[in-house]
Order: C-alpha cells, then sequence, then structure tokens
C-alpha cells in the first residue's frame, strides 16, 4: 500500500461506529428507535423527532446520486493533480444522504448525472482507514 497524503477523516465516540463499519466493509447508519429515519451524518439527536434513540443498521449501500459537481481545481493542495473528479450527495436507499466522491465513471457531467443508481465501494486508502465512496450501477 502507497502513502496516502489526503486528509484522513478524524473518528471521534460518535462516528466511530460509522468508520468501524466501513472498515469491515459493511456500511452502517444510524436509524431512529423512534420514528424510523435512517440519519447521516452520525449525530445524537435525531433530526426529524430528536428522539435520542439512535441504532446502527446495515444498510445496502446503494442510491441515487441527488446533487453532483466536478471538481476541476481542488481547494486543498492535497488534492493538486487528483482532478477531476466528482463529489456528490448520494441520496441512499434508506432515504438519508452522504457526500461522497463518484469513482469509476468520467468526471463529465455528460456522463454523470443526477438520478444515476450508485453503489458503495470500500477504498481502504490506508491499513487504518477504509473511505467510502460509490460507482455507477452497471446495467444488464
Amino acid at each position: 500500500m502507497t502513502d496516502y497524503l489526503k486528509p484522513l477523516p478524524k473518528s471521534d465516540p460518535l462516528t466511530a461506529p460509522f468508520w468501524d463499519s466501513v472498515n469491515r466493509g459493511k456500511l452502517e447508519i444510524q436509524c431512529c428507535n423512534e420514528c424510523d429515519t435512517f440519519v447521516f451524518y452520525p449525530r445524537a439527536l435525531c433530526p426529524v423527532c430528536s428522539s435520542r434513540s439512535l441504532t446502527w443498521k446495515p444498510v445496502a449501500g446503494r442510491g441515487t446520486i441527488y446533487s453532483l459537481t466536478v471538481v476541476h481545481r481542488p481547494t486543498n493542495a492535497a488534492f493538486k493533480g487528483s482532478g477531476p473528479y466528482v463529489v456528490a450527495l448520494v441520496e441512499l436507499e434508506e432515504g438519508c444522504r452522504m457526500m461522497t466522491n463518484v469513482i469509476d465513471v468520467p468526471a463529465d457531467p455528460k456522463v454523470v448525472k443526477i438520478g444515476m443508481p450508485v453503489e458503495i465501494v470500500y477504498d481502504r486508502v490506508t491499513e487504518e482507514c477504509t473511505l467510502p465512496k460509490f460507482r455507477p450501477i452497471k446495467s444488464d
């Protein structure tokens, strides 16, 4: 494994279950035990009903692109030479949305489109860190 020079996420007690699940290759998202809403990003309260009763549940790891942008000029020097790349808001089948990268497709808004079905890819960038990215679901 080569040295990964881009910034890495910092896990804390609230986000650790998410990062641990991604490192295991099994995406888990918080779900409210009161209103059954899936919640992302990890937080202490349900944004719908304010319940503190949130449980980590496995999710399918499939969704659709809700919004996207193609980055040509990164604002962080660590990403210099990486562009162009796609940053997207993916709406998971369970209803919550995740900010992520879309890979395995040209970074072209004529190719990557809102509504495109995608699936998770687990990108192990270091021994300790795996990043959740998405790729288009190939149609049969």
